[in-house]
């Protein structure tokens, strides 16, 4: 448990960083824009790789480190798959402009917090309580952080109809990858059949 805290500590802790302005340009005007950018891309990753392997640690105790504190009804596992859709193309629209994206605002977010929320209704393990209910706080308290700021978040500028089709057919795409394909192989834990 104590490699998921620490990886969770350091990844929550490296992302408050933007939230503040004025640490985050003190940083940016001592090491530059690049160099920061890089030392925040590098001390993510490290920090979700400790993530990731402290999480998939406690799986592995399932039941005697990582007490199950609830089994899920069948239907919670039922709508965890279906909200997964919506958070694909969250996710996609944080990338590609469109209208997606603009409604969301803040589609990263968006696709945190609805992929946080449906891994909760479909995990009842210690481990995956402290996983989801992290990133699913942050993600709200970023939201707030950035209404704060005064950060609109996406606007319309430049989507348009093509784009909107190509973010719901990679959204769903993606979606049917991985629960097919991506959750049982990289997870270890089939979601479909």
């Amino acid at each position: 448990m104590m490699l998921l805290i620490v990886g969770l500590v350091a990844f929550f802790t490296i992302h408050l960083i933007p939230t503040n302005r004025e640490l985050r340009n003190g940083l940016v005007e001592r090491f530059g824009e690049m160099g920061y950018k890089a030392a925040f891309s590098v001390a993510s990753l490290v920090s979700f790789i400790l993530i990731v392997f402290g999480y998939g640690k406690m799986q592995a105790y399932l039941g005697s480190k990582n007490p199950v504190l609830w089994e899920a009804p069948t239907w919670a596992s039922h709508l965890a798959l279906l909200l997964m859709l919506p958070a694909f193309i969250a996710l996609v629209s944080a990338y590609v402009p469109s209208h997606i994206g603009a409604m969301l605002k803040h589609p990263m977010l968006v696709a945190v917090k609805i992929w946080a929320l449906a891994h909760l209704l479909a995990n009842g393990d210690v481990a995956s309580l402290v996983l989801f209910s992290s990133f699913l706080s942050f993600a709200v308290y970023d939201r707030i952080s950035l209404k704060r700021r005064g950060d609109a978040g996406r606007t319309a500028e430049a989507a348009t109809a093509v784009n909107d089709a190509i973010v719901v057919g990679i959204g769903l795409s993606l979606y049917l990858l991985m629960a097919f394909y991506g959750h049982p192989y990289l997870i270890g834990v089939p979601v479909v059949g």
